[in-house]
């Protein structure tokens, strides 16, 4: 397109047809012989006469001249003669199954390839004009393939020793033999190029291997333990993966490695977990489980049969054997935390582990119903009383949160309080809380556990004992102001009733100073809560003693009772147990375990005559002038009535009434208000009033 003074003029030439000279008259069978001998030296791996260059000019010009069938089906001839000629001595071959027959196989098929690499450049221009506009035509490369692939290893011999060949060695392999890996890589490659990878060596090697492990399944299941078993596997898998790396289809893995997983883990998943897997939780076994659950996982249907058996053992434990009542909360705490290690470390903190864990563990511990809640508030009693040294302040917070946790799971929830109030109550009385702040920490958690309602009365216990010091301070100024005479310094302690456990009111006599000081404090705290009624606790109060023994001077730390009979002997040098028992008016069970605990403890502050263990009818008591103690405050222990079936019935009983009360009550009101009753049948629950009694 020309352009000038804005004007536009175009030019169109004609088609213009290049005429080639034409070929001399031998020139195309003269070119021919040139590229046969070529092909053909090559083939037999003799030096080439003509340069590569012009014999690739040559097959330009014949193309260029339209004899590029011609040149085509007379290269395909040569090929195909010579592959056939290779036939007949693998069809000879003396020896099956030989690995020389393996490695004779792979170097032709390595020269058949470098063949046909070097003939395709040669007839490049062939391949890229001819060969490429005619698509039924396969490339030269895909020709050589065909011929070898018809020509040997279709060959029904020749193919069954090639693949009878690669399976022995791999199952030599498999047997722990060192093989020519190189070799396989190179065969297998082989016949993917050759496009019978699947139909001739796969579906039998996937045979052969689930044939091998099926076998080597069922023999090591009856030998071998659990772990050694699954690290077995395990191994194997990795074998496995290992071969599809280096020498076989990548296209083989998804069914070789599931036909290794159903024949090693899929057939065996009952018998593994039967055989084993108590023995692997019993002892801990953090690696194998882990490794267990790991393979479980590879199979389908396998985490949900380990689940069944883990909630099975989770659930035949500890709380069923009454010999283990001693120990049980502590044994559960561990055991809780064993398995919360083993759901995080090997089940990979897997919810339905943990879901399957919460179930089973509410299961078993309810099976023998309140016990557990009993043992959980006596333990929680012996790791909050004073004394307890076993942890320190946070250790104990610690402690206390696994409780609760525990705590969640048991139905008796009424029980463990009526037992946590009976403990509790003695704590604060007696001052053997080791910890203000722990107890309070405990009540948040029940708290917010089971609601204000739960602790409502623990609470006030708490309350009592604050307005109590409060009340103390003011009742210490009120008997300085009227300047009241006494050598006894009074401490008392107001408990609400409603709060505190009941105790049987026991009648004492009373020194006439300690009866002149209760009547001042009655009259002093009517004095300021008028309407309120006192009733003493004598089996509640506790006093220090200031005692003179040869040694010298000691303080004695005593109950009540002790304190009774130990002021008798101001008064004279010998009593009987029957003067004694007059004189203090004390219940004869209770006074003779206070004698016991004076008499015949470690602390031996009074003499018994006959010397024994226990106090009979007709024993006489005098004071130990010769008492020695490292210590100058020492603590005589009461002893305690050992806790009886009754006793624990009391509390159950108590537990039980209060239940019937509260569901009366509340079958009033849901007769009253009709729209409550959808609300009331979801919170009405027997299952903490049974049984009412259990030894």
């Amino acid at each position: 397109i020309l352009i000038s003074n804005q004007h536009y003029a175009t030019l169109s030439f004609a088609s213009l047809h290049l005429v080639l000279p034409k070929l001399p008259e031998n020139y195309t069978n003269e070119t021919w012989q040139k590229l046969k001998e070529a092909v053909e030296a090559i083939q037999n791996s003799t030096s080439i006469k003509y340069n590569l260059e012009e014999l690739y000019q040559a097959v330009e010009n014949l193309c260029s001249h339209k004899i590029s069938a011609k040149l085509y089906k007379q290269l395909r001839v040569v090929c195909e003669d010579h592959v056939k000629a290779q036939i007949d001595q693998f069809r000879e071959y003396p020896f099956p199954y030989s690995v020389l027959f393996l490695k004779k196989i792979d170097k032709c098929w390595q020269d058949h390839c470098r063949q046909m690499i070097m003939i395709r450049s040669i007839f490049l221009f062939l391949d890229r004009t001819y060969v490429l506009q005619n698509s039924m035509l396969p490339s030269i490369w895909d020709m050589g393939l065909e011929l070898f692939r018809f020509y040997i290893i279709s060959d029904l011999k020749v193919q069954s020793k090639t693949i009878d060949g690669i399976l022995l060695l791999i199952e030599r392999e498999r047997s722990g033999e060192a093989v020519d890996r190189s070799l396989l890589r190179s065969l297998l490659s082989m016949l993917s190029d050759l496009q019978i990878y699947q139909d001739s060596f796969e579906q039998r090697f996937l045979e052969e291997t689930n044939r091998l492990y099926a076998a080597e399944g069922q023999r090591l299941m009856q030998e071998r333990e659990v772990p050694e078993y699954l690290h077995h596997v395990n191994k194997r898998l990795e074998e496995e993966a290992d071969r599809v790396i280096t020498y076989l289809d990548q296209s083989t893995q998804k069914h070789l490695i599931a036909t290794v997983e159903k024949q090693l883990l899929g057939e065996h998943l009952t018998a593994i977990l039967q055989k084993g897997l108590n023995n692997l939780l019993d002892e801990n076994r953090i690696q194998d489980l882990s490794l267990l659950y790991q393979l479980f996982s590879r199979v389908k249907g396998g985490v949900q049969v380990l689940l069944q058996h883990w909630v099975e053992y989770i659930k035949v434990t500890i709380v069923i054997n009454p010999e283990k009542d001693k120990t049980m909360v502590q044994e559960l705490l561990d055991f809780k935390d064993k398995v919360d290690l083993i759901i995080d470390v090997c089940f990979m903190r897997n919810e339905k582990f943990v879901n399957g864990m919460k179930e089973a563990f509410e299961t078993f511990i309810n099976k023998r119903p309140n016990k557990p809640a009993e043992l959980i508030a006596k333990y929680v009693d012996s790791k909050l009383r004073a004394g307890n040294k076993e942890a320190t302040d946070e250790e104990l917070e610690k402690m206390l949160d696994k409780i609760m946790i525990i705590f969640r799971f048991i139905y008796g929830k009424d029980v463990f309080e009526a037992f946590y109030k009976k403990d509790l109550a003695k704590r604060l009385l007696v001052g053997k809380s080791a910890s203000v702040d722990a107890e309070k920490s405990m009540l948040s958690k029940l708290k917010h556990e089971c609601g204000a309602a739960f602790t409502s009365k623990l609470e006030g216990m708490f309350k009592d004992m604050e307005l109590s010091k409060d009340i103390m301070v003011q009742f210490k100024q009120h008997m300085q102001c009227q300047n009241i005479p006494g050598n006894i310094e009074l401490t008392v302690n107001i408990l609400t009733m409603g709060y505190w456990p009941t105790y049987v009111p026991m009648e004492v006599h009373l020194p006439p100073e300690m009866v002149r000081l209760q009547e001042i404090f009655k009259t002093f705290y009517l004095g300021k809560h008028s309407g309120r009624k006192l009733q003493w606790q004598s089996t509640l109060g506790h006093c220090v003693l200031k005692a003179e023994f040869k040694e010298g001077r000691k303080e004695l730390q005593v109950s009540l009772f002790q304190t009774l009979v130990l002021l008798m002997f101001n008064e004279g040098e010998e009593f009987s147990l029957e003067d004694i028992k007059l004189a203090t008016g004390i219940e004869d069970g209770e006074l003779r375990r206070t004698l016991q605990s004076l008499a015949c403890g470690k602390a031996r502050v009074l003499t018994k005559i006959p010397k024994s263990k226990d106090v009979e009818d007709g024993d006489k008591f005098s004071c130990n002038d010769d008492f020695k103690h490292k210590l100058f405050r020492i603590k005589i222990n009461q002893i305690q009535m050992k806790e009886t079936v009754l006793s624990r019935h009391t509390c159950y009983l108590k537990v039980i009434v209060r239940l019937v009360s509260w569901f009366f009550a509340v079958l009033h009101r849901w007769r009253s208000k009709p729209a409550l009753q959808r609300e009331y049948s979801r919170t009405v629950s027997t299952k903490s009033m049974l049984p009412l009694f259990e030894s």
